[in-house]
């Protein structure tokens, strides 16, 4: 799991909502206990302690004590609203980068639906 320099709570965090976010889990789902987690992932229990206390602190989990960790019913609004900021913040970083290295609006366009087409085949 650890191939990158990104702590790997971050990295777990990340996959689980991810899965969240592309409906893989599904409001109410049970997900896997800290040791259970843990000793599948071959990582220590607090490492994935700290992935589901990140995932409860930005609403895409709730832990209930004694009973388990189960994916929130956050409202999915919340959390497309939440990807298309991500999405407008790399657009902007893309602009920027686009106008100080004189690229054109058409060629980023270009490269938009060669993108597009390419995830949709």
């Amino acid at each position: 799991m650890n191939s990158s320099d990104v702590p790997i709570y971050k990295q777990l965090k990340e996959q689980i909502k991810n899965l969240i976010i592309t409906n893989k889990l599904k409001s109410g789902d049970k997900l896997p206990s800290i040791r259970v987690l843990a000793r599948d992932l071959k990582i220590s229990v607090i490492t994935t302690k700290a992935a589901y206390e990140e995932l409860e602190r930005d609403g895409y989990v709730e832990i209930a004590p004694s009973k388990g960790v189960y994916v929130s019913c956050k409202n999915k609004e919340l959390i497309r609203e939440e990807q298309l900021q991500n999405i407008e913040n790399l657009i902007k970083t893309s602009i920027d980068i686009a106008k100080i290295s004189n690229i054109s609006k058409d060629d980023i366009n270009d490269i938009i639906d060669i993108y597009w087409e390419d995830l949709n085949e």
